[in-house]
């Protein structure tokens, strides 16, 4: 599977790490919105040995239509803003690339965009792409459905700088049907992000709790979605639905 990779931030350069050491993926490509690092090979920059080209390239040098015809990839994963789309999104779209799109928060009219790509090619869009944390969330909804009147909190833990709540908490307060104004904060020191969910019976506690450890998580997160959102029909897909499958739950999961 060709892949091309949007952002090369932190996160983006441990997910390059990742499809680099992966079999099954070939990085073709990275493309970033600064000139630094401008044909760099990622393998070279990273120090892993790969045959795969990986080339870095700015925006300003080719257009995503350029780009894709001339590296063709089979997969675009995006890891840069909520911006990143309108670089590349219609040109995926028209090229039946599909997209992997892990940007932690959309607004209200980039969604209705990748509805609309979601019509043309197979998307997919997850504030928080990790294994993990999907499983989390369809655990505490199974939960919810047995316990209905249990007492439930959602505490998420981020580095010192970050100032709003995670996209990810917001996005287990609405799986859950909870306002997002309960969600609970803590930012200290290099914490990169922990989310915990409390269930309080009346004569017991469960806490679902998923940490990532390192940015690395991510870049499994992306090659589960990419390897199965490429056999899928075209549409537009969250990793609940990859993962629903394997716990033949789809019928009794609330929507």
């Amino acid at each position: 599977m060709k892949v091309g990779l949007i952002g090369f931030g932190k996160t983006g350069k441990a997910v390059a790490s990742i499809l680099l050491q992966s079999l099954e993926t070939k990085l073709q490509w990275v493309v970033r919105s600064s000139h630094s690092l401008e044909h760099r090979s990622v393998p070279e920059f990273l120090g892993i040995e790969s045959k795969e080209p990986g080339l870095i390239y700015s925006k300003e040098e080719y257009s995503a239509v350029d780009l894709i015809r001339r590296m063709p990839v089979d997969v675009i994963i995006d890891f840069s803003s909520e911006n990143g789309l309108d670089y590349y999104g219609q040109a995926a779209a028209e090229q039946g690339v599909a997209i992997v799109s892990a940007i932690s928060a959309y607004s209200q009219d980039k969604i209705q965009v990748l509805e609309l790509f979601g019509s043309q090619t197979r998307v997919l869009w997850s504030p928080n792409i990790t294994i993990g944390i999907n499983f989390l969330i369809i655990a505490a909804k199974i939960l919810k459905k047995i316990a209905p009147y249990t007492d439930i909190e959602i505490i998420e833990e981020h580095f010192k700088a970050k100032p709003e709540i995670s996209g990810t908490a917001r996005k287990i307060a609405q799986a859950l049907t909870l306002p997002e104004e309960d969600i609970k904060m803590v930012r200290a020191g290099g914490i990169i992000g922990v989310h915990e969910i409390l269930f309080g019976f009346p004569y017991q506690t469960v806490r679902l709790r998923h940490e990532s450890i390192s940015r690395e998580a991510f870049g499994n997160g992306v090659l589960f979605a990419a390897q199965h959102l490429i056999n899928q029909p075209i549409g537009l897909y969250t990793m609940e639905d990859l993962l629903k499958p394997y716990f033949q739950l789809n019928a009794g999961l609330p929507c």
